[in-house]
């Protein structure tokens, strides 16, 4: 990225195991890493949007994750906005990490896209 260093911001939480291999993947070439526990703050709705709009809502929820059980979504039938709405409340839904390196995304093990970005 043009003007400094590049720089990448991780949406996850430190008990994931995929969150952490990107914080690992991104320091051991310093990457400077800003880090946003899901746990302790929510992304924003906008954010959220950046990566729908990319990926579409569905690769964006965890149908996998405890929360998602917990809260008995199997059946539901949301629309985007909807899901959109619940992924801000409830951002243990999200497949995480988010990663993003400007207008750059990935959702998910992105290695191969981080790898891309840190040879740029």
């Amino acid at each position: 990225m043009a003007g400094g260093p590049p720089e990448v911001q991780i949406f996850g939480t430190k008990g994931c195991a995929v969150t952490r291999k990107a914080q690992r993947f991104f320091s051991e070439r310093r990457i400077k890493v800003h880090f946003v526990d899901l746990k302790e703050r929510a992304a924003s709705k906008g954010e959220l949007k950046r990566f729908a709009q990319k990926f579409g809502v569905d690769a964006l929820v965890d149908r996998s994750s405890k929360r998602f059980l917990a809260l008995g979504l199997k059946q539901a039938q949301y629309g985007e906005a909807r899901w959109l709405d619940l992924l801000e409340a409830e951002p243990l839904l999200l497949r995480t990490p988010l990663v993003r390196r400007g207008s750059e995304l990935t959702v998910g093990d992105g290695e191969e896209s981080w790898r891309r970005w840190s040879e740029a």
